[in-house]
């Protein structure tokens, strides 16, 4: 459950639902990917929400540094493997605080649970629980006005007898 997997289901379930109401194909299309994003984002939002909240900052020792810098500019993502301050390496590789300039040997920054339910991560300037859930909102109100189009779409007027043949204008009059 923390990669995502119950948002998976969620996702299909609702494709699922709204192929059965003929919501069209298109639209199923939009939901299901927004569906998707938003499902495998939510845990990593969640998990920075728990540091955020109870985690506690650490200095960590850089054991080793991966990566490779973005062409022209300098910059790029890179990776430093990390022990704690007992010298027993972290099973995650951080990138938050890993630079170019980081070397083996230096200190890094690093927040993890007590409680031992999140992976650590390196720190970052806004320690906010607010901040990794202002992206998941407006994912997720996309992925609500998609549905409501879709389920509006689905949504057809079955006309009876006469009325069928009638203009629109005639069935509003009645």
């Amino acid at each position: 459950m923390a990669h995502g997997e119950a948002g998976l289901v969620c996702a299909a379930a609702l494709a699922l639902y709204l192929s059965v109401v003929r919501a069209g194909r298109a639209l199923i299309g939009v939901v299901a990917v927004l569906g998707v994003f938003l499902a495998l984002q939510t845990p990593q939002a969640a998990a920075g929400v728990v540091l955020a909240e109870r985690g506690r900052v650490e200095s960590a020792m850089v054991t080793s540094v991966e990566g490779v810098a973005a062409v022209g500019s300098g910059r790029g993502r890179y990776f430093c493997s990390v022990a704690d301050q007992d010298g027993v390496p972290l099973s995650v590789r951080i990138w938050r605080g890993c630079e170019q300039t980081t070397r083996p040997g230096d200190a890094l920054a690093v927040v993890y649970d007590p409680k031992g339910r999140v992976p650590p991560r390196g720190v970052e300037g806004d320690a906010s629980w607010t901040r990794p859930l202002h992206g998941l909102g407006s994912w997720a109100a996309a992925l609500v006005a998609a549905c409501v189009i879709a389920v509006v779409r689905s949504y057809r007027l079955s006309h009876t007898g006469s009325d069928a043949h009638a203009s629109p204008m005639s069935i509003a009059e009645d």
